[in-house]
């Protein structure tokens, strides 16, 4: 597939809304689009991305809210639709956001026909309300939501030992809504995110290296099963292997065990491998667009995390590896998937509730004057 140097999204920098709608640990289903109140303020924050350069977003729609069974309901993404529309901001819209409707089982048959009905569906929606071309995600962070669902008991169902199996019951159900988005829409394009990781022997354990780099190599594989690369029995092709995001945070890095590097411990551990190299090895595997699908710190942290992300993305372009782009993610803060009382304060924008119960948007300001100033070391449009 050839390389498209054009640019890819109207706006270099993005805005990321988490969406996540899955039943968390604690058996309570998860909606972080009302938790930060994003479905009644979509309008306010999208003139405040703007205000800031960022045109383009990753917005979510919630499949187990519009599924009904027998019909659709998008009254829960009108108001963010709509106001995405007026405001003249691009959507990278995210179909399976880790939640699914109640009445299905995960790993059947049916999940994956209902799953490409729905798309084809919500494609049909959104077509008014999209202008130029349009950038769909079917299935968010498939390796880790294989991992959470399917073997670390996380999310519901709560399983183990079922990583595999998931993984490739969502690459056959992403490539089902692929074939479905297009037979709606033949120009839409495609985004495959997914974390980006570094696995390593403990010092004292060198006789883990082998199941270390295998874990690492673990990260491509849903792209390599969607393109086809392996397992083609799935249904995979290279031309199902759009676009790609990948998502990278502090803690993206650890020995194998469970100790995470430090980025911010002084001096990088010689273990870390600057995020440079990693974006490097994505794209010269793949050769497909590419670009930061999230990325974020949290605390007094988050402008330095910002400063040293763009340095790295500065030198991967001069590496020689082109990025489309880079999504903060979370914009607005978020509170914690399984303690729903404990907010991240990871976004540009913290969050503070007033008397009426109306979370304010206060933003960050040396995370904002951060941002303005890495938008003069790298495209800002």
């Amino acid at each position: 597939m050839a390389i498209n140097t054009e640019q890819l999204f109207r706006t270099f920098w993005i805005g990321g809304f988490e969406a996540a709608d899955h039943i968390n640990g604690l058996h309570q289903r998860v909606n972080m689009i009302q938790a930060t109140q994003h479905d009644r303020f979509a309008a306010d924050d999208f003139v405040r991305l703007k205000s800031l350069g960022l045109a383009t977003v990753r917005e979510s729609v919630s499949w187990h809210q519009v599924d009904r069974g027998d019909h659709y309901d998008f009254s829960s993404l009108g108001p963010i639709a709509e106001a995405a529309h007026r405001q003249g901001m691009q959507v990278i819209w995210t179909l399976c956001h880790y939640g699914w409707p109640d009445d299905l089982e995960l790993f059947s048959p049916e999940f994956i026909e209902r799953f490409a009905r729905y798309c084809a569906a919500a494609v049909r929606y959104l077509a008014p309300l999209t202008t130029g071309p349009a950038f769909y995600a079917p299935i968010n962070e498939i390796s880790f939501f294989a991992f959470a669902s399917g073997d670390d008991a996380m999310f519901y169902p709560f399983v183990r030992l079922r990583g595999h199996e998931l993984k490739r019951q969502l690459v056959r159900a992403s490539i089902a809504a692929i074939n479905a988005i297009w037979s709606v829409d033949s120009d839409a394009r495609i985004v495959h995110i997914d974390p980006i990781i570094n696995v390593f022997p403990p010092s004292d354990q060198p006789e883990l290296a082998s199941a270390a780099a295998a874990h690492t190599e673990s990260q491509f594989e849903a792209w390599d099963l969607i393109a086809g690369y392996q397992e083609p029995e799935l249904g995979g092709e290279p031309r199902f292997l759009d676009i790609i995001g990948v998502n990278f945070y502090h803690n993206n890095q650890w020995a194998s065990g469970g100790k995470r590097l430090r980025w911010d411990s002084g001096p990088h551990d010689p273990r870390w491998i600057p995020l440079s190299e990693l974006l490097g090895r994505v794209y010269w595997r793949y050769r497909r667009p590419l670009f930061i699908g999230e990325t974020s710190h949290f605390g007094v942290g988050r402008a330095d995390w910002l400063a040293e992300t763009a340095i790295e993305v500065r030198q991967a372009i001069a590496d020689g590896t082109p990025i489309a782009g880079v999504c903060l993610y979370p914009i607005l803060d978020r509170p914690d998937w399984h303690h729903v009382d404990h907010w991240h304060h990871s976004g540009l924008w913290d969050l503070e509730s007033d008397r009426e119960g109306r979370l304010q948007r206060i933003l960050i300001a040396d995370y904002a004057a951060e941002l303005k100033r890495v938008q003069r070391l790298l495209p800002a449009t």
